[in-house]
């Protein structure tokens, strides 16, 4: 029965052709698209659109458009595209100030939009104080939602997602940690779970199971717990660091039974664990544990019993999944803040400086496929919709694929 239970847990939910979160589908950072260019050729550049403002959130594709968040000195934006032509079909705009951030590295505009399908759900960082927004699919703005101060020496860069009806956040920062379910139509607080805080965290939940069995996996500093999505906790597992408490920016994913979960900080502190869920007991349990060599912004993939990705130096890297097992690690590019994508069966990371390198996902070695130049620097994670890859450069959203 506990077998049963657990494979019933780890099924993956099936893939849409929207990419309507960070990381797409379920955040698994998956698309099954099969029509991606590996080498890219100029015809395959469909568009180059400008993007005004600067900020490092990903694009999201619902139907035919694309969006993203940006911000100036003076505003927040948010930022509609025909996700066909490029064409900017509209803008919309909050106020906002410059905000205090130790890294050159962060932005104002840091988070990923999400939607439903129904509506558009967005949050804002005005410099002081966080906010959460919710628009139709023309701009027009349908509710909005002050969600207080935040303090953390990187500003905010928590991005909501829409379960059941409810947009839920991983609000934790350097004062306060909750994690939180708004209704999706009214932004009325329907729940929330305080956590405890340590370092502010942006790593993005996502949900495990079906049915009455979902759970919100949320991980930060605290560790990895999950929540029924009426907010009530099943399980967790209680974090243990060697020498300091460690942020967790990069998500969580869940393979071949367990739970991985990645940590770390600017002094180069790394941290990694596997965890297994059982939910009969309520608990879960300690499968391995790494302290160097993971990656600590770029979330990690699973493929076939194994994990790959690329850490933020741009090292190119494979674990074995149920022991943690590196299993080879190799030079691919320079340094990397954007999560790679898996796409029909290959893994696509984006540097800082804007190439794209194209790798297999097998365990013998590292074989890279292809080599591509985005043509600016690159710090967000890329979207998959409908045959085309879009990636938010430095000044412009590009598009990939075939005519």
């Amino acid at each position: 029965m506990r077998i049963c239970l657990l494979a019933l847990l780890f099924v993956a939910p099936a893939l849409a052709e929207d990419w309507a979160r960070f990381r797409g589908p379920n955040g698994t950072g998956v698309s099954t698209d099969k029509t991606i260019p590996v080498k890219w050729a100029k015809k395959d550049i469909l568009f180059r659109a400008e993007i005004p403002g600067a900020g490092h959130s990903s694009p999201i594709v619902v139907g035919k458009r694309v969006y993203l968040l940006s911000a100036t000195d003076e505003a927040r934006l948010v930022l509609c595209y025909d996700a066909l032509s490029g064409k900017k079909l509209w803008e919309k705009s909050v106020s906002g100030g410059k905000g205090k951030m130790a890294d050159r590295r962060s932005s104002l505009a840091s988070s990923t939009p999400c939607s439903d399908g129904e509506r558009l759900i967005c949050s804002f960082w005005d410099g002081k104080r966080v906010s959460l927004h919710a628009y139709d699919f023309d701009g027009g703005e349908l509710w909005t939602k002050d969600l207080g101060s935040f303090t953390s020496q990187h500003g905010p860069g928590f991005s909501p997602i829409v379960v059941g009806g409810k947009v839920i956040i991983n609000l934790d920062h350097d004062k306060s940690a909750v994690l939180q379910a708004f209704d999706a139509k009214t932004g009325k607080l329907a729940w929330q779970v305080d956590r405890p805080a340590f370092r502010s965290c942006y790593s993005t939940p996502f949900l495990l199971g079906e049915g009455k069995d979902q759970r919100l996996i949320v991980a930060s500093t605290a560790g990895i717990s999950a929540y029924s999505l009426d907010g009530i906790r099943s399980w967790g597992y209680e974090w243990s660091f060697h020498a300091k408490p460690l942020r967790t920016v990069a998500s969580p994913i869940a393979a071949d039974g367990m739970i991985f979960a990645c940590a770390g900080d600017g002094s180069g502190d790394r941290a990694m664990i596997a965890v297994k869920p059982d939910t009969i007991a309520g608990k879960a349990t300690l499968v391995w544990s790494k302290d160097s060599g993971t990656p600590y912004v770029p979330t990690l993939l699973a493929k076939d019993g194994h994990l790959y990705g690329v850490n933020d130096k741009g090292l190119a890297l494979c674990f074995e999944a149920k022991s943690g097992k590196v299993v080879w690690k190799s030079r691919l590019s320079g340094d990397v803040y954007a999560s790679p994508v898996l796409i029909d069966d290959k893994v696509y990371t984006i540097d800082e400086k804007g190439v794209c390198h194209v790798f297999a996902p097998e365990p013998k070695a590292l074989r890279v496929l292809a080599r591509n130049e985005v043509g600016e620097p690159v710090f967000s994670t890329p979207a998959v919709a409908n045959g085309r890859l879009y990636i938010r450069g430095k000044s412009h959203l590009i598009c990939v694929g075939v005519k």
